[in-house]
């Protein structure tokens, strides 16, 4: 009769007291879910159902299918994060080091084209007596694009001046770009007269595509970097934008 009282009304006593036996054993390591610490070490989310192991953290539970919460900052990835991502190593850890290079080339390819577009269409149609007119007007062209992308990605967090005066000096040092981006093609006319009829004409175009395409551009690209960073956008972090949560 002892026995069987003691097998059915005490064995919740018995279960607590072995419980407590085994805190006491184990110096205080066995305590309640919800007095476990937490932690937002993002290793610890295992389960699918979003339940860390070891544990609850807060000492609540996620419903089933719900994703853990992220750890950190929630950051945006850009175009240019995106495309670093690809890139083999150990040519991924220079890109994200000059990242901001990165960008100031990728704007300036893309004015390479309407560039190259607008001066070729022009020197073949209305300006076809006149290709350093042409190149003039293709660079202007060009510059205005530069300046809305630049600003608003490439130097996006740089600043430093009022938004008048930087435009003021973004467009003067781009009008000083002109005459560095037109400088070759000038040479090759001018100077070296690689024009019909000293030349032919295939020579005429290679030379007139090479000093003004090629040359021009990878000395005004160059230039600008410079200036741009000296002189228009020269104050690092000041239009830091804070990530959408």
């Amino acid at each position: 009769m002892h026995i069987g009282a003691h097998e059915g009304g005490g064995v919740s006593r018995v279960g607590s007291e072995h419980a407590q036996r085994l805190a006491e054993r184990d110096g205080g390591l066995v305590r309640h879910a919800s007095k476990l610490p937490g932690t937002d070490h993002p290793d610890d989310w295992k389960g699918p159902d979003g339940v860390r192991a070891g544990g609850v953290h807060g000492g609540g539970s996620l419903p089933a299918g719900a994703a853990p919460p992220a750890s950190g900052t929630i950051e945006q990835v850009s175009v240019v994060e995106s495309a670093l991502a690809i890139i083999p190593q150990p040519y991924r850890d220079v890109a994200i080091k000059h990242r901001e290079l990165v960008k100031f080339a990728f704007v300036g390819g893309t004015t390479w084209v309407i560039d190259t577009v607008v001066f070729l269409l022009l020197k073949s149609t209305v300006l076809a007596e006149k290709p350093l007119t042409a190149k003039i007007i293709a660079v202007l062209v060009a510059t205005i694009v530069s300046y809305v992308l630049n600003r608003e990605w490439s130097f996006r967090t740089r600043g430093g001046r009022e938004r008048h005066h930087e435009a003021a000096l973004f467009f003067l040092v781009s009008g000083i770009g002109v005459a560095v981006y037109s400088a070759p093609l000038a040479i090759s006319r001018y100077v070296f007269h690689l024009s019909v009829p000293e030349v032919s004409l295939l020579t005429q175009e290679v030379a007139d595509f090479v000093s003004g395409q090629i040359v021009g551009v990878l000395a005004g690209m160059a230039f600008r970097w410079w200036a741009f960073r000296r002189f228009v956008f020269p104050d690092e972090d000041v239009r830091r934008r804070v990530p959408a949560a």
